[in-house]
């Protein structure tokens, strides 16, 4: 149970996610009325001066008021970052094949300027 102003919250569900230096958290909880809410932390493991260790956390809290419009949001992010590494895979692909294919065995030669018994 966590203490938040004098108030008890319940845990109820919790589910971590490590990603290099980050650990997310996602908590169920569920308020004195019986909601519930999400809280997201983001923790990051960091190493002071004198060499230890501290985390720094960054929390946010979800509420069920909330939950469809930050799942589409949430949805629509995640498609639109997949369809810009698409572009962006594209776009590379298709200079990578313009590069190569601009280029003539004329000019390979004259770049070089060594012998062509090599």
């Amino acid at each position: 149970m966590e203490e938040n102003d004098g108030k008890e919250r319940e845990e109820i569900y919790e589910n971590a996610v490590r990603a290099g230096k980050r650990t997310y958290f996602f908590d169920v909880r569920s308020t004195k009325n019986n909601d519930y809410y999400l809280t997201i932390t983001e923790s990051k493991k960091r190493f002071n001066d004198d060499g230890s260790v501290s985390y720094q956390k960054h929390k946010l809290f979800l509420y069920k008021e909330d939950f469809e419009k930050f799942s589409d949001a949430l949805g629509e992010s995640f498609r639109k970052i997949i369809e810009l590494n698409k572009e962006q895979s594209n776009n590379l692909e298709s200079r990578l094949d313009n590069q190569f294919t601009d280029i003539s065995f004329d000019q390979l030669g004259e770049s070089s300027g060594s012998d062509e018994s090599k």
